[in-house]
């Protein structure tokens, strides 16, 4: 099967201007064997979209464990086949003349350019054609690719205020979800509505991107979700 998926199955990023191609695998420890999701919450875990829309349909949830067993068990077949795949949506956005998004951490939150690069010797920051947008709670992942192409916005979580706040202080942006309207503003900083698209690529610089909750997240008691 193929390991990237098509924005358009999804609800949100089918609002993305640019064509987007998505890798989703089986967040945090869903199969004990691994976890991709190291710096997760509990109220993260809680409140994770990992089974919302197509992901409540068993048939999908067993390609996104199939794969991530895949990612365990030959890393090295995982990350060409990915490449391979990333190659061919290359040629497809030169010959459109039109760049095209790829989110890697769907639903999960490990460095794959890097991994990339290791594994099949490409770094997909030079590309002039594939743009890389991710969410991720790993505050190194933020510091290494700060001042590259590969868009990082930092996830708050019950766990992580302060350090969600110190991205904010050194100008990134972070993504926070809240259970009602979304405020204006937050702690001195403008909130924008992440809602609206899933490309993070254009967004303003240190701003809170607002997400409303939504699903499990709305029973949330942990503080993950800010009342």
């Amino acid at each position: 099967m193929k390991l990237l998926s098509k924005g358009m199955t999804n609800a949100k990023t089918k609002k993305n201007e640019l064509e987007t191609y998505i890798l989703y695998l089986a967040p945090a420890d869903t199969i004990r064997i691994v976890n991709l999701c190291p710096y997760a919450s509990d109220g993260c875990k809680a409140s994770c979209l990992y089974s919302a829309g197509r992901g409540a349909f068993s048939n999908v949830q067993q390609a996104r464990i199939n794969k991530t067993k895949y990612w365990a068990g030959d890393r090295e077949g995982f990350y060409m086949q990915l490449t391979r795949e990333l190659l061919d949506i290359q040629k497809r956005a030169i010959k459109m003349g039109n760049k095209i998004a790829v989110r890697l951490n769907g639903t999960s939150d490990i460095d794959h350019l890097d991994l990339l690069k290791r594994y099949a010797g490409v770094d997909w920051l030079m590309s002039n054609w594939l743009v890389f947008y991710d969410y991720t709670k790993n505050p190194s992942m933020v510091k290494r690719y700060k001042g590259t192409t590969y868009c990082l916005t930092f996830s708050r979580s019950e766990t992580n205020h302060d350090t969600a706040m110190d991205v904010l202080k050194m100008g990134g942006n972070v993504a926070m979800v809240f259970a009602n309207e979304l405020p204006v503003e937050y702690s001195g900083y403008k909130v924008i509505n992440g809602d609206e698209t899933d490309l993070r690529i254009n967004d303003e610089k240190n701003v809170i991107v607002g997400l409303k909750a939504k699903g499990k997240a709305k029973q949330d008691v942990t503080g993950f979700v800010i009342k």
